[in-house]
């Protein structure tokens, strides 16, 4: 008993990263990976206690009696954002924005909140009234944007720094108001007096309460801010956006517990040497997690891409061997991306393999497949093979795409421009059906693409555009022989 006893008030240690707890001290967080970040903190010593029942304020009522027009959709203004939220902000959620730094989230969330606090865009200096977006198939309605009041509390920046870059993005409104606060009372104070629909915090991990031990940023810190405003937001039906840093691995720095808090969680991408922002739902409780928006970030600031297949297309006046059109699933969206290959003779003994935008392991293995099932000898070239725009393309589904740009350039013989190509390669060489087949083929159509080749499916490709031909296949073989019928 008496050991049992000092191994619960034994001291413990504490990663003030991630909040990961262990027995003894190590120089590296097991959990974050995060060197000298481990703390010694006291055991809290705990006894079990019986919760005595408190009075009931507000009786449960049957659900179906529950008015959910209280909890509609509203639109931001920003179409794309309003497509990754489901349909909209909805009253009293927390939403958690998390990012590289210099990706763009702050300029994101700033327009948003003018246009918000408007109830309109501004296009080219001209006022646009914004359309509901199209509601989510199950989902309640989206209201047209309204004016509301809407309160920004930056803890990085002063209030002249943010206001310069509201008048470089055109993102200044009568009912935005803003403050630059690193103490949680005091941010508190400001919602109190200015009770706005939307609450914007650039960033979390700025706050801190004096109440509470530990730095700005850490674990305690970190848990006691998010829970204050979370309570704000759910008493007020307050719309709130959380700026969230993460870590060198990616992840949304501070605890865990963070993520499972917020009502949705967003992430946005993108590289710096492009223009191109991606915006997806990680978690999501009011819609789905499997939308994304698509964002161009330019000096004026960020604007929506409400038709984004065209920036991750090349527009060369004559065809070019090696390039190939496919189609691939961001969500529920149908992209179009453009895959470019190039072969070379190998000047060092070992043929090199430069990929960007799509798995480098996947593109050995297509050469392998290429050269074993089709007979063309690319095993011995220098590889190169990339996507237009940035584009980074995952799904397998951009397979047979790239089997033609290497046929292509292989044979230094070019696709026909207005074709698009898309399937999965296995290494039997068979081409495999993938998912959302209808939707590619009528996305072709709508950018008046006049040939296709898909994987052949049991289901067959339903109703095609006009104009459109679509040619099934089953084997890389068969795929080659229809586009080089001389090979």
């Amino acid at each position: 008993m008496a050991n049992r006893a000092r191994s619960k008030n034994s001291p413990a240690y504490r990663c003030t990263e991630c909040g990961w707890t262990t027995s003894k001290w190590v120089g590296r967080c097991g959990e974050c990976g995060t060197w000298g970040s481990v703390e010694e903190v006291a055991a809290a010593v705990t006894t079990a206690r019986t919760v005595a029942a408190s009075s009931v304020q507000k009786p449960a009522q049957p659900i179906k009696e529950v008015d959910s027009t209280v909890a509609a959709y509203m639109s931001t203004g920003n179409p794309e954002f309003d497509r990754v939220l489901g349909g909209g902000l909805v009253p009293g959620a927390v939403i958690l924005m998390a990012g590289e730094p210099g990706v763009g989230k702050s300029t994101l969330l700033l327009d948003v909140a003018a246009t918000f606090a408007r109830g309109y865009a501004l296009a080219d200096g001209q006022k646009v009234p914004v359309q509901p977006p199209k509601a989510v198939p199950g989902s309640r309605a989206a209201q047209a944007p309204t004016v509301h009041d809407v309160l920004y509390i930056t803890g990085e920046e002063s209030a002249a720094q943010v206001k310069l870059r509201a008048d470089r993005i055109h993102a200044v409104a009568d009912r935005l108001y803003l403050t630059s606060e690193t103490d949680l009372g005091t941010a508190l104070a400001h919602i109190e007096q200015v009770n706005p629909s939307l609450l914007v915090i650039d960033s979390v991990q700025t706050l801190a309460s004096a109440d509470v031990d530990g730095s700005a940023g850490g674990v305690t810190q970190v848990r006691e801010v998010a829970a204050s405003i979370i309570a704000q937001a759910k008493a007020r039906n307050m719309c709130t956006l959380l700026v969230g840093h993460v870590t060198k691995e990616g992840t949304i720095a501070g605890p865990r517990l963070l993520e499972h808090l917020v009502d949705v969680v967003c992430q946005f991408e993108g590289d710096k040497h492009t223009n191109v922002r991606m915006l997806r739902a990680v978690k999501n409780r009011f819609g789905p997690t499997d939308e994304v928006g698509c964002f161009d970030m330019h000096e004026d600031g960020i604007a929506p891409v409400l038709d984004p297949s065209g920036m991750f297309v090349s527009r060369t006046p004559h065809p070019v061997a090696g390039t190939c059109i496919t189609v691939t699933m961001e969500g529920r969206r149908p992209l179009l991306a453009e895959v470019q290959a190039l072969l070379d003779k190998a000047v060092a003994p070992s043929p090199r393999r430069t990929v960007s935008g799509l798995d480098s392991p996947r593109i050995q293995m297509l050469l392998a497949v290429l050269q074993r099932r089709a007979g063309l000898n690319v095993g011995s070239l220098d590889c190169y093979v990339s996507t237009v725009g940035g584009a980074k393309i995952a799904e397998p589904a951009a397979d047979l795409a790239c089997v033609m740009a290497l046929a292509s350039a292989a044979q230094n013989k070019p696709l026909p421009r207005k074709l698009a190509v898309f399937g999965e390669v296995g290494l039997a060489g068979e081409v495999r059906a993938v998912p959302g087949i209808r939707q590619r083929i009528a996305e072709v159509g709508r950018l008046g693409f006049t040939h296709v080749v898909v994987p052949a499916s049991p289901q067959g490709v339903g109703e095609v555009p006009e104009g459109v031909s679509v040619r099934e296949v089953t084997s890389i073989g068969e795929a080659l022989n229809l586009l080089f019928p001389q090979t």
